[in-house]
């Protein structure tokens, strides 16, 4: 046989092959919802897994954001406080805006909210690339920062939105398009929009390329300081559109506001398959992580196989699990 007819012959089997690391999470979440069915027929009625993949909604938005800073080789542990820290400022805008703007104070919230997350998500930039802080300690700190912040806006206690724009506000969260919750269609305008940005620009090349080797990227003209700060501004928006549909939903911000919700991202980032090392994303990926995230703990709730009050030890034990794979399939 000649070297074209092998060719010829090994391209089929080249082009049928299977990337399991981009598969992984999608093959590992239509497993869950076999299992899930089996423990309980419940667990896969339509308004189950629509109430599953709205509570979703928010770790998804914001690990959209994580995957970026991931990718470009950085961290950021300080996103469930930004949550809460942000949240609080918009409803405390919100609040004193009303007198004057009446319901328009909801949209002034959203815009404000936008750029406080925004601002958050450029200041631990700044610390890491201009600061040349490890990003570890720097959203360490941050996270401390911001979760203090609330505390003492909150005074200990809880900022509710306005009573007046609670029945307008409600739709953000328990609203519907075309049938589908809006905080579901949210995210997946996020997504597609993350998408477009990491797969198809000249940025999102750049941010991979950061991520794999920082060095080889200095020398090929990157700007590296740029790339990642603008990844961690990048997480601060997503912070903030995940807090504009978390609002709703208990009408007001505590210091106790995204607990653990920077666990659960990088959960979803990691089983998502984005190597927690930089160098390489994955969008929806990072989306089915966060759906399998919380179809983990639903089934929990509807089982007794194990108590709903170890749903963080399950996600500790997911990433370790998510961790030792990625290591052992190089």
């Amino acid at each position: 046989m000649t070297d074209i007819s092998a060719a010829t012959t090994l391209r089929p089997a080249r082009e049928w092959s299977i990337n399991w690391t981009d598969a992984g999470p999608f093959i590992a979440l239509g497993v869950l919802l076999v299992v899930g069915y089996v423990v309980n027929p419940d667990f896969l009625t339509v308004t189950n897994l629509a109430n599953v993949i709205t509570r979703s909604a928010f770790i998804a938005i914001i690990a959209v954001g994580a995957t970026f800073v991931i990718s470009s080789g950085g961290l950021d542990l300080s996103v469930g406080s930004m949550a809460a820290f942000v949240t609080g400022i918009m409803i405390l805008s919100m609040n004193r805006l009303v007198p004057s703007l009446g319901i328009l104070s909801i949209s002034a919230g959203m815009g404000i909210v936008l750029v406080a997350g925004i601002l958050c998500g450029l200041i631990n930039g700044l610390i890491v690339t201009i600061g040349k802080i490890e990003p570890f300690i720097a959203t360490l700190g941050t996270m401390g920062i911001f979760r203090a912040l609330i505390t003492y806006m909150a005074n200990g206690g809880t900022i509710p939105i306005d009573r007046s724009l609670r029945d307008a506000y409600r739709p953000v969260y328990f609203g519907t398009l075309a049938g589908i919750p809006i905080p579901i269609v949210v995210s997946i305008v996020v997504a597609l929009i993350a998408s477009f940005i990491l797969y198809k620009t000249k940025y999102g090349r750049r941010c991979a390329a950061v991520g794999a080797n920082e060095d080889v990227a200095r020398y090929s003209g990157i700007s590296v300081s740029k790339i990642r700060t603008t990844a961690y501004v990048i997480q601060g928006a997503c912070v903030a559109i995940a807090a504009i549909c978390y609002v709703p939903r208990l009408g007001a911000a505590t210091p106790t506001t995204g607990l653990l919700w920077e666990l659960q991202v990088i959960t979803a980032v990691v089983i998502g398959g984005t190597a927690l090392r930089g160098g390489k994303g994955h969008i929806w990926g990072t989306v089915a992580g966060a759906v399998i995230l919380e179809l983990i703990a639903n089934l929990m709730v509807l089982s007794d196989f194990v108590s709903e009050y170890l749903v963080s030890a399950v996600q500790g034990v997911i990433i370790i699990i998510a961790m030792l794979i990625q290591r052992f399939s190089k």
